[in-house]
């Protein structure tokens, strides 16, 4: 495996699980915990991942927000969403607004 596909591998399992150890990492991608962490080092370039110290080799997670494959609103969900929203206040208004933010802009 290529250094350009293992990264990828990792983007996409940081994606899909959050958060993880490097030495997980490293042992599910048959490489040595230096290589993750010259791969997440790149990756951070790009992507929104944070590493985290700790007392077992330490970990990566992926920021809340950050999804690869990001989901998107049809006009028409959008426009239910916003007319349901006329009749919400206080932290349901809010919650469906960064509903509206994330996935329909």
């Amino acid at each position: 495996m290529s250094a350009v596909e293992r990264r990828q591998q990792l983007l996409e399992l940081l994606c899909q699980r959050r958060k993880e150890t490097i030495p997980n990492l490293a042992a599910e991608l048959g490489v040595c915990e230096r290589t993750i962490r010259r791969d997440i080092e790149t990756l951070t370039l790009h992507y929104p991942i944070e590493t985290v110290c700790g007392r077992y080799g330490g970990g990566v997670k992926m920021a809340d927000w950050y999804y690869l494959s990001r989901r998107r609103l049809t006009p028409r969900q959008a426009a239910l969403l916003r007319r349901l929203a006329t009749d919400l206040q206080g932290e349901d208004l809010e919650d469906i607004n960064q509903i509206l933010v994330q996935f329909a802009s």
